[in-house]
């Protein structure tokens, strides 16, 4: 059975997460879902992806606990030493690394509607996306891998500082907290909160069509790294980079588009 499906929406595509009855993710879920965003980020005629869960107020519950404690009796003092290799399972690293980068790297805008439970490996998955538009109604989204003697391995302990800053990252993932769709758009955790996640993602996601595509690749990639290197690179890449953009057919429309047709004759 297929844990990940993919729906095409315009010039969006819908990549849908279900694993019943519990919605966790797993390792053959990390797989299917790094695919799906690998072939929709390779794909010029998607301009957006919108991640979502496929079951009824569950977006990813969280990572699949079975799993994280195989690993951990792997790697237990005294385990048989050719079964201590860490294997991709997911956290730390593995195919969910992969997936998890894959998401944030994407040459195109990434929209996380979680319409439910996002816990654990699930938030960091919406974590690496660049918008995050979460149901009012949503129970609980958070970090709480504390409560069970680990932490966040998946981007969380780096990302959520990014986004909501160190002081209330700390307290949220030292004391394993959750909060609901609501209050994590009070607090920043998420961009928005909506009555039905989907179809605000849906909405935000079709303003891509009518934007330049390597703008918006551009945009993306430097706004990203912007915090993670001193300011005169990034200007400096800033700089070389609108001149590339400049030469794109989709700038040229762009502009053209926005100037007055006597002003565009004039180009």
């Amino acid at each position: 059975m297929a844990l990940v499906s993919v729906e095409r929406r315009g010039g969006t595509a819908v990549i849908t997460y279900a694993n019943p009855p519990l919605g966790t993710m797993t390792a053959p879920g990390s797989a299917e879902m790094l695919a799906a965003v690998a072939a929709a980020s390779a794909d010029p005629a998607v301009r957006a992806i919108v991640l979502t869960g496929g079951l009824p107020d569950i977006f990813i519950r969280h990572y699949d606990i079975g799993e994280l404690n195989v690993m951990g009796q792997r790697l237990a003092p005294g385990a048989p030493s050719a079964a201590r290799q860490p294997e991709a399972v997911g956290k730390p690293g593995g195919t969910f690394g992969e997936l998890v980068d894959a998401i944030a790297a994407a040459p195109k805008p990434v929209i996380a509607a979680i319409n439910g439970l996002c816990m654990g490996g699930g938030f960091e998955i919406s974590l690496a996306c660049d918008i995050r538009i979460a149901a009012t109604g949503a129970a609980a989204i958070g970090l709480p891998e504390t409560r069970v003697g680990i932490f966040p391995g998946g981007g969380g302990t780096q990302r959520l500082p990014r986004v909501i800053g160190e002081a209330r990252a700390l307290e949220m993932i030292l004391r394993g907290r959750t909060v609901t769709g609501a209050e994590a758009a009070q607090i920043g955790m998420v961009h928005e909160a909506a009555p039905d996640a989907l179809a605000r993602a849906l909405e935000i996601a079709a303003e891509f069509e009518g934007k330049g595509a390597e703008g918006v690749a551009y945009a993306k990639r430097l706004t990203r790294a912007a915090l993670d290197r001193p300011l005169g690179e990034g200007l400096d890449d800033e700089r070389r980079s609108f001149v590339e953009v400049m030469r794109t057919e989709g700038a040229r429309r762009g502009l053209e588009a926005g100037l007055p047709p006597n002003q565009i004759q004039e180009l």
